[in-house]
């Protein structure tokens, strides 16, 4: 069964879950996983005259969510869930589980299990925050992490870039053609010899050495005038800046703190889960995030032409979610509607344009 219109489930997600595989037919469907669990702090957070508590348990407000399971418990619940998600995600699927230093580690250890040690690809180092000046015996704490695994060696993959600073510009790109082009050069040979070398333009690669790709194609290039060539004769690669979509994206994700002042406690930066996005789904692509909150997820979904399911148990994260979906409808980014379902209550509506 295809997914007809993007989907908000009101429920324990684990139900959700059995539910969106047994009687939808959503197995093996969904391209992109994103998921924020709570990371076993034994708190309670809350929502108070729009303000999120985000670092301690709180008497004030509207409970948002409890995180009162810990240790093995915990880890038991976080590899239910994920065996479900695994059912859930396509070959060319993507899961990317957000947590934190205490409790990251032994996630690791199961997700390992679940998806196979081959299939892990990142645990991602994402700075949440500035320094904090707290007394205790320890290193100031302003990262988290973001494991990331793929069900399969086939995974959907958008190469993410970051882009060029003036810096890294002037750094990288040293060298000016007449009309102004940024470049550098790299050597056209590489460590290692070939049985049986053949020239280019006259020449041997230096001993030891060998041409990084077939002579015909650096013979094309001299003609284009791709070929820099040394005082002493030593021909060199040009790399213009203007053909680079900018540096590598790293594992150490330094630009994606937590937004102030946040309306919902787990709420994380929309521009790191627009990355994401990007980077491991399609357009058309469905993307699940069952612990959605305040649907950032959901709205990154939207921004970049996926389809999304979102599913969360709290009436102040679905209400949060609606009016983040409402704002995203007045930007236009909702191209159809999207269904409510309440499953405690077998409710459910439609919400369109």
């Amino acid at each position: 069964m295809a997914l007809k219109n993007n989907l908000l489930i009101q429920s324990e997600n684990i139900d959700a879950l059995k539910h969106l595989i047994e009687e939808k037919g959503l197995g093996g469907k969904v391209d992109l996983v994103y998921i924020d669990p709570p990371f076993a702090t034994n708190a309670t957070f809350t929502v108070s005259n729009g303000r999120a508590s985000t670092i301690s348990s709180s008497s004030k407000g509207d409970i948002a969510y409890s995180d009162k399971i810990t240790g093995k418990e915990f880890v038991e619940y976080i590899r239910q869930r994920v065996l479900l998600l695994r059912d859930m995600l396509s070959e060319r699927g993507s899961i990317y589980l957000h947590t934190d230093y205490k409790i990251g580690h032994y996630l690791k250890v199961m997700m390992d299990e679940v998806f196979g040690i081959d299939n892990f690809r990142n645990d991602i180092t994402r700075v949440k925050c500035n320094p904090k000046n707290f007394k205790r015996i320890g290193y100031g704490n302003i990262k988290d992490m973001i494991l990331f695994y793929t069900k399969s060696s086939d995974a959907i993959w958008n190469e993410p870039y970051t882009p060029y600073s003036e810096a890294d510009i002037d750094r990288l790109f040293p060298k000016t053609e007449p009309d102004g082009r940024r470049y550098t050069t790299v050597p056209i040979h590489a460590p290692g010899e070939s049985a049986s070398p053949k020239t280019f333009r006259g020449m041997l690669p230096p001993e030891g050495r060998h041409w990084r790709t077939d002579v015909k194609i650096m013979e094309k290039w001299d003609e284009q005038g791709l070929i820099e060539w040394s005082a002493k004769g030593n021909p060199r690669k040009k790399i213009y800046f203007e053909d680079k979509n900018g540096k590598r994206r790293q594992d150490i994700w330094t630009e994606f703190k937590d937004p102030q002042n946040p309306l919902y406690p787990t709420a994380k930066n929309l521009d790191m889960i627009d990355t994401i996005v990007k980077t491991s789904s399609n357009p058309g692509s469905i993307v699940l995030d069952c612990f959605c909150g305040s649907g950032t997820t959901l709205e990154a979904a939207l921004r970049n032409g996926r389809r999304f399911i979102g599913i969360d148990k709290s009436e102040v994260a679905i209400k949060a979610t609606k009016e983040r979906l409402a704002k995203a409808d007045g930007g236009g980014l909702l191209e159809s509607a999207y269904d409510f379902f309440d499953m405690e209550n077998e409710s459910g509506h439609s919400l369109r344009k």
